[in-house]
């Protein structure tokens, strides 16, 4: 009997080890889970990520630009025929093309209030309120006030109130470092989120005037940085000279007297120079006030005598590098295009879409 008892033991012993081992032999046999599936959508899909927020990859360059004859005298009578456009060297096909004769502005003013200016102070402060009150109107632009000593600071955001911004041009004073590198890379971000135009459709104009004899001895950032800021912004540099060479309270204004006088460019003007070129924009270096004036009645008259194109680029590969732009008129001789030398690749923008509202709100 307990040879039985013994043995029975053992038989349910042996089938339960069977068991066990043919669930642990069945669990090796068992492929592992796949990975998680990566959803891949194509590069113009448009997804939402949050709520209100959705990404787009935008395979559409805009550019915009003015046309000049030999007697530096605006062209305004050109179709998209006239002219050719490349990027990188390669011939791109324009798929839009508009003249942008009315554009709203959104301008960023940069005062120099370092020591290094202090002597032409007033000088700067009357140009900037003749930009001003020659070039905005008050029903379309907006402007805000920035000056820049040894840290940039916004005085005055966004108004269309020309005297606003009159009073505190006048109220500024110099003393501190130059930051002026800092200054255009805060002035560019801002200008990115600009108010809209309240009628119309959404394109506007961003330019950034600056006044400064172009030293810098503070900045973190380099003077490649900045331009890279303007130029990923689309913002267009203008700026005004006040360098010793070109503004002299004591100076005869006599137009011979000033033309006997033999100046050259300094290393601040060169930067100002470079800031311009780069961006699309213009350098003036008066040696008056009297001399900006008609230089800023030029600008607005630049400002709504543009051509806009677009196109979508060959290389369509958003690798966030440096593209070089060309525009040619092909159809006349002794004709210069004025624009930005390029654009920065970047991977996709988001926008911000309106959110949902509820019935009632």
């Amino acid at each position: 009997m307990h040879r039985k008892l013994v043995s029975r033991n053992l038989i349910v012993a042996a089938v339960v080890l069977a068991f066990a081992c043919a669930g642990m032999f069945a669990q090796q046999q068992q492929p592992p889970p796949p990975p998680p599936q990566q959803q891949t959508q194509p590069p113009s899909t448009i997804r939402p990520q949050q709520p209100g927020q959705i990404i787009q990859n935008v395979q559409l360059v805009n550019v915009l630009f003015t046309v000049i004859n030999r007697g530096q005298r605006f062209v305004t009578d050109l179709d998209k025929g006239d002219f050719k456009v490349t990027e990188d060297n390669q011939t791109q096909d324009i798929r839009f093309f508009s003249r942008q004769t009315d554009l709203p502005l959104r301008v960023a003013l940069l005062l120099d209030t370092s020591n290094s200016i202090r002597p032409r102070l007033k000088f700067e402060q009357d140009a900037a309120i003749d930009f001003l009150y020659n070039v905005m109107r008050k029903d379309r632009d907006q402007a805000f006030l920035m000056t820049f000593d040894s840290d940039p600071e916004i005085v005055q955001d966004y108004t269309n109130d020309l005297d606003v911004l009159r009073d505190t041009i006048t109220a500024q004073r110099a003393g501190g470092g130059t930051s002026l590198y800092e200054a255009i890379i805060k002035a560019s971000q801002k200008l990115i989120d600009a108010p809209p135009p309240k009628s119309g459709g959404p394109e506007m104009r961003r330019i950034l005037v600056v006044i400064s004899d172009g030293e810098d001895n503070l900045s973190s950032h380099t003077r490649i940085d900045s331009i890279e800021a303007a130029e990923r912004s689309g913002v267009v540099i203008y700026p005004i000279s006040t360098s010793t060479e070109w503004v002299n309270a004591e100076d005869n204004n006599d137009f011979a007297h000033r033309m006997d006088r033999k100046v050259t460019k300094t290393e601040g003007d060169k930067v100002l120079d470079a800031f311009a070129t780069e961006t699309g924009g213009r350098a003036f270096f008066p040696y008056h006030v009297d001399d900006v004036a008609q230089s800023f009645l030029d600008i607005g008259v630049e400002l709504r005598s543009q051509y806009s194109l677009a196109y979508s680029p060959t290389n369509a590969i958003a690798d966030g590098k440096f593209r070089k732009i060309r525009i040619e008129v092909t159809s006349r001789k002794g004709l210069d295009v004025r624009t930005r030398k390029g654009y920065y690749a970047i991977p996709p923008i988001m926008f911000t879409a309106p959110a949902d509202k509820s019935p009632g709100q």
